[in-house]
């Protein structure tokens, strides 16, 4: 059964449930499977479960921020105006922007699934569009790109896809979190709440930026995902 929305825009309630089905860690991506570089800092004894907050705020406005919400909130667009040689040029410098062999692999992988999946819940011609690059080779097929592509043709607005989106990240985060034991279920909700601001302001940036600034800055990060590939056990793909 399709939800498509013809519309550029849905529903209020259509958005909702369709931001609600796509974040949702039933939903099958993988995306869930990934700790978004907390396991390399916690097998390198780098974070603590009192700097899990601290340190998901700064991946959010340094990392995720620049790179996947800009990402999102560009493919997005380009797909709602069928530019899809923009389309296609802003997964190539995502997929550039991620330094770690890993980064980029757990990204196309959780991103092609979710576009197979999008492809058959939602529908529509930006998502085909989308895949016939990606088959093409034209584009790398990014977890954030496709994401921004099936928010557009689900008709959800751009400003509520990037910061369903973050929560995602922070969702997951925060469940990494809790299975390597750097927190409980409680503090992880606390973690959650008290995050909002932070994506809040991390989704306005994002949306304000243009294709030439898309790429964060997280040496730190990039270092611990790179020893967590090397890692001889993983409970994580990154």
């Amino acid at each position: 059964m399709s939800i498509t929305v013809d519309s550029p825009g849905a529903t209020p309630v259509q958005a909702l449930l369709v931001s609600l089905q796509l974040t949702d860690s039933a939903f099958p991506s993988g995306f869930y499977t990934l700790s978004h570089g907390l396991e390399g800092y916690a097998q390198a004894k780098a974070v603590t479960p009192e700097g899990v907050p601290e340190l998901l705020a700064d991946l959010l406005r340094h990392s995720v921020g620049p790179s996947d919400a800009t990402a999102l909130a560009l493919a997005h667009r380009a797909a709602l105006a069928g530019d899809w040689d923009a389309l296609a040029e802003t997964d190539q410098r995502l997929n550039a922007t991620k330094l770690n062999e890993g980064l980029r692999r757990a990204a196309t992988r959780t991103g092609r699934q979710l576009l197979d999946l999008a492809q058959e819940c939602v529908g529509g011609e930006p998502l085909e569009q989308y895949a016939a690059l990606v088959a093409a080779k034209r584009a790398p097929g990014s977890q954030a790109v496709a994401a921004g592509v099936a928010y557009a043709a689900a008709g959800v607005p751009t400003q509520q896809a990037v910061v369903s989106d973050l929560f995602a990240y922070a969702a997951s985060f925060t469940g990494a979190a809790l299975r390597l034991r750097l927190t409980d279920h409680r503090r992880a909700q606390v973690v959650l709440r008290s995050i909002a601001p932070v994506i809040e302001e991390v989704a306005g940036a994002a949306l304000r930026r243009e294709l030439a600034d898309l790429g964060g800055c997280v040496p730190m990060a990039d270092v611990m995902s790179g020893r967590h590939e090397r890692a001889e056990a993983r409970l994580f793909a990154t």
